[in-house]
């Protein structure tokens, strides 16, 4: 990769005119994890560690677009990582799997100049589309200056966690998060969490039952463990169990002050204990109690009405989460949704050995 990131830095460089756009591997280049500490907009998602699972797990090479020269300190960056797919195409993305990933830029200008930077690789690389996925999302430069067209849309609930716990379980809708919390305790579900062998066992039993559920494949494995591996104790599970049986799990990321819901499962056979809200309320306490400020509850698709109301229903605040391409055709989306649909249709036909497999085969195409 160094040689081709070598090309692409002089060549862009060599634009006309003022700033010239460089680009640096994030995985070797200490200047990006130093500026990701400190950047106040910086998440989880632009950590080198959650690259470097995406490495790990599907071959993916990440790469960050400045208008900082070599050697000196960044002052801003785009991070994105090419999905090379014989299925979906080659592109880039900021970045896979990730709920968000804001650019890190201080102005506008800056943000048009690598987002040009980006439209040049893309035609002399011949990449299939690019796309950035703004938490904030600057709309007047994405599409008025840069071409740069809005391909999907999602909620993003967050809630602010520097009010005391009663005032926050106050603030819960009451017969749908309350109540079931309070049924939990009754039922005496056993919340524990960590990020062991076991409760990873525990946490991916759940998630094979809840994919089977959606017609979906699981993510892999391996991807679960690279994520332990990489990330330590900025990862936790949690798993809440009725008399040894686990029943509902969670998988969350922290970065500062902020604790991110990736990955949640269940038993639907259990739904009725109040397993989910129960887990998600002990992972509240654990992460305010370790000085967490907000709990980010994650993206939700718009046309799930159902986890957009669970959401709603712990009282954070809720907004609008647009995501980016160039190309803006719609049909550059076409070949992921295909690839999806057709896992859709044959899931639910497969013992689960096959939906793991599958599992494997899939996720590393549609980043």
């Amino acid at each position: 990769m160094g040689s081709k990131t070598e090309r692409w830095t002089m060549a862009l460089a060599a634009r006309d005119g003022p700033p010239a756009v460089h680009t640096l591997d994030p995985l070797s280049d200490e200047r990006w994890r130093d500026f990701g500490w400190q950047h106040p907009q910086a998440s989880i998602f632009h950590k080198p560690e959650w690259l470097e699972a995406l490495r790990r797990s599907y071959g993916y090479r990440p790469l960050v677009y400045t208008t900082s020269p070599p050697g000196a300190p960044l002052t801003n960056g785009i991070v994105l990582c090419c999905i090379d797919s014989w299925i979906t195409g080659t592109r880039m993305v900021s970045v896979p799997f990730s709920d968000h990933c804001q650019p890190l830029v201080d102005n506008s200008e800056t943000l048009g100049t690598l987002l040009s930077a980006l439209k040049n690789s893309l035609e002399r690389e011949r990449w299939k589309y690019i796309e950035v996925r703004p938490l904030i999302s600057p709309d007047s430069v994405l599409e008025s200056q840069t071409a740069y067209m809005r391909s999907a849309q999602f909620t993003i609930h967050r809630l602010d966690l520097r009010a005391d716990l009663e005032v926050l379980f106050r603030g819960f809708h009451k017969s749908c998060i309350q109540r079931k919390i309070q049924r939990a305790d009754r039922e005496q579900l056993v919340y524990e969490e960590g990020r062991s062998a076991s409760l990873l066992d525990k946490f991916y039993s759940l998630l094979l039952l809840t994919r089977r559920r959606h017609q979906l494949p699981p993510q892999p494995i391996i991807w679960f463990q690279n994520l332990i591996s990489c990330l330590g104790d900025r990862l936790t599970i949690g798993v809440v169990s009725k008399r040894g049986r686990p029943i509902a799990s969670i998988l969350t990321l922290a970065h500062k002050k902020t604790v991110v819901y990736k990955y949640g499962c269940s038993d639907a056979r259990f739904h009725n204990l109040g397993g989910m809200p129960y887990v998600f309320w002990r992972a509240i306490q654990n992460v305010k109690a370790s000085g967490a400020e907000k709990f980010d509850f994650g993206r939700s698709d718009l046309d799930n009405p159902g986890l957009i109301a669970f959401k709603d229903n712990w009282g954070g605040m809720r907004t609008e989460l647009t995501y980016y391409r160039y190309p803006g055709r719609i049909a550059e989306a076409g070949t992921e949704h295909i690839a999806i649909n057709a896992a859709k249709k044959v899931s639910s036909l497969l013992p689960d050995s096959c939906l793991i497999a599958a599992g494997r085969l899939l996720y590393r195409h549609i980043g």
